[in-house]
């Protein structure tokens, strides 16, 4: 059985429902929401979840289960950065205050990198 091919606009869905369901915000940057979005697309159309689309899946959902979008270190880096690893999901606090994402430090563990 194939699965349905996800479109930009779904990606789009997937990324505003779980930002209001969890009271999170979306980037101010248009483009840069863009980008995100379309690489959590991809994925999904590559592999069948939505994989974080700043970091490398192996395809076998049982390994990547920590990098499914939003992904197991999402809070944890909105709690000390103010957004995820990507930039995609802000708090409340760090969308009033204007600011735009920025690199953070990747907190996925280095075995689960390198596979």
């Amino acid at each position: 059985m194939s699965r349905k091919i996800k479109s930009y606009s779904d990606g789009l869905l997937f990324v505003t429902t779980t930002a209001q369901f969890k009271k999170w915000h979306l980037p101010h940057d248009a483009a840069f929401l863009k980008d995100l979005v379309e690489g959590l697309t991809t994925n999904y159309n590559r592999y069948g979840y939505f994989l974080c689309p700043c970091r490398d899946g192996t395809g076998v959902r049982e390994k990547d289960k920590d990098i499914i979008c939003p992904c197991t270190y999402c809070v944890s880096d909105q709690q000390d950065y103010g957004h995820c690893f990507c930039g995609l999901f802000l708090t409340p606090e760090f969308f009033a205050a204007g600011k735009s994402p920025q690199s953070i430090p990747e907190r996925r563990p280095l075995d689960r990198i390198l596979g």
